[in-house]
């Protein structure tokens, strides 16, 4: 039985069909890879399975179970990382993180997640002043505050360097092997070897 699946999903957006008839079942322990051009629906995709976009058509299967992606017991299962990295400007790095530790329940991993992707010396600079890459790194900072068994990753690499790049694909390799399942765009290389890879837009 797949651990998360879907069932001929469609989506229209602003009146144009985005995709139509896509599926997937991912096991415990497997990545999806999707792939396409700009405009393509991956984004699409991973925002209606993190339930901030509706579906027009499909279902969508937890545990041989059909679920709806508003629902909080949906949420509640999930990271989402999408383009923009929803970090307060005015908050301190760690401020940020305990914020969103206090949504999550992890309040006593945040030095951990500091320190897992190389802010602890950071931690108390307000971001405001950090690069786009420290702040990157700060918004994939926060898989590591509560264990959560489904991660939703748009383009999670974009501007990270090769250290911070690393650091994410152990995080990533760790969660899998936890028995957990990812779902992640890209346009380059997949951080790690892809159990499944759908191609958008072909």
């Amino acid at each position: 039985m797949p651990l998360f699946a879907a069932e001929d999903l469609a989506c229209l957006r602003g009146g144009q069909l985005v995709f139509a008839g896509l599926g997937f079942a991912l096991e415990e322990g497997e990545l999806l890879v999707l792939r396409g051009p700009n405009g393509s629906g991956k984004s699409t995709l991973l925002r209606l399975l993190a339930g901030l976009l509706p579906r027009r058509e499909g279902r969508l299967w937890w545990r041989g179970r059909t679920c709806e992606p508003q629902e909080a017991a949906h949420r509640a299962r999930l990271h989402y990382v999408g383009h923009h990295n929803a970090v307060k400007s005015d908050l301190t790095a760690a401020e940020n993180l305990a914020f969103h530790a206090a949504l999550y329940g992890g309040g006593e991993r945040v030095d951990r997640a500091l320190a897992a992707f190389g802010l602890s010396a950071l931690g108390e600079m307000r971001v405001r002043y950090l690069s786009a890459g420290q702040r990157r790194r700060l918004a994939l900072a926060r898989l590591l505050l509560a264990p959560r068994p489904l991660w939703l990753l748009d383009e999670p690499e974009v501007g990270l360097d090769r250290p911070s790049r690393k650091a994410l694909a152990k995080l990533l390799e760790d969660h899998l092997a936890g028995g957990g399942v990812a779902v992640v765009a890209t346009h380059g290389d997949p951080l790690l070897p892809p159990a499944l890879v759908l191609e958008l837009g072909a």
